[in-house]
């Protein structure tokens, strides 16, 4: 990765259903679950996601910020095949600031999905939020795969 560029994407085949996995990528009370880089603490009793405009709420904590809120603005959805976020913080809840996490299935079978996980900040105009990109990095991406991979096993 260099510099320059403002997302990055990793993939991965899981043993699942595009369903089974749709289902707990849009259940927030998961999300913990499968956080590959450690600062998602759990859910503010949100909804399952549904549709394009809802809004959930994570408890974060990560050592440059101490304990946070996220609200987070769902930017893509289609049943059983997408899933994406833009997130907020709780001083500007209603203005996400243009990162965005994208979670793409596609089935090879009936029991086996392409997983594929985008985070993207090419969005970010605001040019202090853009310099501490990126936050997660590539391996902590993976390793959020590996774990939705779990979660769906149990």
């Amino acid at each position: 990765m260099t510099a320059q560029e403002s997302n990055i994407t990793v993939s991965r085949t899981i043993d699942a259903s595009t369903k089974d996995l749709f289902e707990v990528l849009t259940l927030p009370a998961r999300h913990q679950e499968f956080d590959g880089s450690g600062m998602v603490r759990a859910d503010e009793k949100s909804q399952r996601i549904q549709q394009v405009g809802d809004v959930f709420v994570m408890n974060m904590q990560n050592d440059r910020l101490g304990e946070y809120r996220m609200h987070n603005h769902v930017v893509a959805y289609a049943d059983n095949k997408l899933v994406g976020w833009q997130p907020a913080p709780e001083t500007r809840r209603d203005s996400p600031d243009g990162w965005e996490w994208v979670y793409e299935l596609e089935a090879i079978d009936a029991e086996s999905t392409q997983v594929t996980l985008t985070y993207d900040w090419s969005k970010v105009e605001n040019e202090k939020v853009r310099s501490s990109f990126p936050a997660v990095s590539e391996k902590q991406l993976e390793e959020s795969l590996n774990l939705l991979a779990a979660a769906v096993a149990n």
